[in-house]
């Protein structure tokens, strides 16, 4: 299993009309592949930077999600048939770091938490080396 984040743009004027139903769609898409949903939420709503599908504002969603890699293909092709989804993205997390993300992700973390003179720092630092390895791996 590998773990992933997915960031999506919706068509903001059906997320409006029915926001359960546009994110059901992929959290549907992703569990019906055997996937587990670690987070779900909304990050923003803003103006595109140039038309897709002829609308130019787009919301953007946030999950991230267990996955078996094999089963991310089934995944895309059922979100591409889906008219409210206006582009997506999903990218491989390093299983070390993934608990960070999913905790700022659901509020709970900050950066103010951590005291530079705490034992915690060292902690920090593990995980500023294990961004840097992901982002080398990309």
């Amino acid at each position: 299993m590998n773990y992933y984040e997915g960031l999506y743009i919706l068509d903001s004027g059906r997320f409006a009309r029915d926001p359960e139903g546009v994110v059901r769609q992929i959290t549907d898409a992703i569990t019906a592949n055997g996937g587990e949903i670690l987070v779900s939420r909304m990050w923003e709503e803003r103006r595109l930077a140039y038309p897709i599908k002829k609308q130019r504002k787009g919301t953007y969603w946030l999950i991230y999600f267990k996955l078996d890699g094999s089963r991310l293909d089934d995944v895309r092709s059922r979100l591409q048939h889906a008219d409210q989804i206006l582009r997506y993205m999903h990218v491989r997390i390093d299983p070390r770091i993934i608990d960070v993300l999913v905790e700022h992700a659901s509020g709970g973390y900050s950066s103010s938490r951590v005291d530079p003179g705490d034992d915690e720092s060292a902690e920090t630092d593990d995980l500023e080396e294990a961004t840097v390895e992901a982002d080398d791996e990309v």
